[in-house]
């Protein structure tokens, strides 16, 4: 073997691990199926780091913009996919956005600098049996290493499809409204509840089936509904009190302001470790984001919600990360293996190249003797990180994009007004310490 790490998966994060490790000497094999006799339904082209969906990195803000505070961490680490984009930039007001083809090309110019750096287009369909792997095929695995990949993780553990419910903010919630209980009272009080009456509840369910819904792409056509992620607008469509005896059923609630059960009820469930975060449960929708804004903000408690992520439901490849790995993206069952990218269930070109960033530098850390220091969880890639590796709720786990809901709370002395600036000022005091260690 004349290579040290084979990552598979030429996408964003596989090309970051792969510069993070090929620029510190390391010998990497990376293989990309694109190029080689193969292509994946999404992708139109053969370029490393193709971006599929939009050309947006999304804002650039990192004084008060989860995601521009972790381009900007990303900066400081010598990422490659940022370097590649001020390279690629185009005018988009404060977002980041690049030309495709001159970005794709600067990630692969910079990629074949690299002397210890073999890139090889081939098809990859087993898990490697010998050295150490960073497997980075996105959300579009090939068949063949997505059975191999659920027989090295466990097959409960391997998900082909997202059924995404909304998350909201828990600050953002109305608990004069709401209140929390469990059914009849029993256990803990595991929901936050919230009530409506019977012309409340009449106009929502008219609003879901009215509502704009995004459409399936041309791969995910054939892809069945399952009654598991059924969409929230679906079982509106199939009677007037479908969803009263499923997602929003008042059975055994007793609204403490009344005494009384609602005659229908909004449930939402901790999402994460810290409780910033909660979904509503039953919530997945191709209502479009607009759409669901404006609807989900009808319901009573949640008129000023602040959504983390909006539903959704469309064809993934993710593993239950929480789950399976280590802290350091290692597979539990074979520690030679490491996950990056959307596979580990983050969302976003930025959070999935981080997420590669973080897999390259671990393996380097490896392969140096030296021992891994994880980022502060008070940073954008410590708080991501941490989020997939172990502080998300494995039974809910779905794709999240960073946000400030996963970084530790702040002091209730600092305002809501300056929370955002407060997030990234702490961050950016955090990480130059750990910046150093590197």
């Amino acid at each position: 073997m004349t290579h040290q790490v084979h990552i598979i998966g030429g996408g964003m994060a596989g090309s970051e691990a792969a510069w993070q490790l090929a620029r510190r000497g390391i010998r990497v094999r990376l293989s990309e199926m694109r190029g080689g006799g193969d292509m994946s339904p999404a992708h139109q082209g053969t370029g490393l780091a193709e971006l599929v969906c939009s050309n947006s990195f999304r804002s650039d803000d990192d004084v008060s913009n989860a995601v521009g505070l972790l381009h900007h961490e990303m900066r400081r680490c010598d990422s490659l996919i940022m370097a590649a984009a001020a390279r690629a930039q185009v005018p988009a007001g404060s977002a980041l956005a690049v030309d495709r083809g001159v970005f794709s090309a600067a990630v692969e110019e910079a990629l074949a600098s690299l002397p210890t750096l073999e890139v090889v287009r081939e098809r990859v369909d087993a898990v490697p049996a010998e050295g150490a792997v960073i497997i980075a095929t996105g959300p579009l695995t090939a068949p063949a290493l997505a059975a191999a990949i659920g027989d090295a993780t466990g097959a409960d553990a391997l998900a082909f499809f997202d059924a995404i419910a909304p998350i909201v903010h828990h600050e953002s919630i109305d608990m004069d409204i709401c209140w929390k209980a469990s059914r009849w009272d029993k256990g803990e009080a595991d929901y936050i509840n919230c009530p409506m009456d019977r012309d409340q509840y009449i106009a929502f369910r008219q609003g879901l089936l009215d509502g704009e819904k995004t459409e399936f792409r041309e791969w995910e056509a054939n892809t069945p509904y399952f009654e598991g992620c059924m969409p929230i607008e679906v079982m509106a469509a199939r009677g007037e009190d479908t969803l009263r005896f499923g997602p929003m059923k008042p059975v055994g609630l007793d609204n403490p302001r009344t005494g009384r059960w609602p005659y229908a009820v909004v449930q939402l469930r901790q999402d994460n470790k810290l409780g910033t975060l909660w979904n509503i449960v039953g919530f997945q929708t191709k209502l479009k984001h607009a759409e669901q804004v404006r609807l989900f903000r009808t319901i009573p408690g949640l008129e000023k919600a602040e959504f983390a992520r909006l539903g959704g439901l469309h064809r993934n490849t993710f593993i239950q990360s929480p789950k399976v790995l280590d802290r350091q993206l290692r597979l539990h069952r074979d520690p030679r293996v490491r996950f990056a990218g959307q596979i580990t269930g983050c969302e976003g070109y930025v959070e999935s190249a981080a997420i590669g960033l973080l897999a390259g530098l671990m393996t380097a850390a490896q392969f140096a003797g030296r021992g891994w220091t994880a980022p502060p969880r008070t940073t954008a890639l410590g708080a991501l990180l941490a989020h997939v590796t172990g502080d998300a709720e494995v039974e809910t786990y779905q794709p999240m994009n960073v946000n400030f809901g996963l970084f530790p709370q702040l002091g209730e002395s600092v305002r809501k007004k300056q929370r955002k600036e407060a997030y990234t000022s702490r961050a950016k005091a955090d990480i130059a310490p750990w910046i150093v260690t590197l």
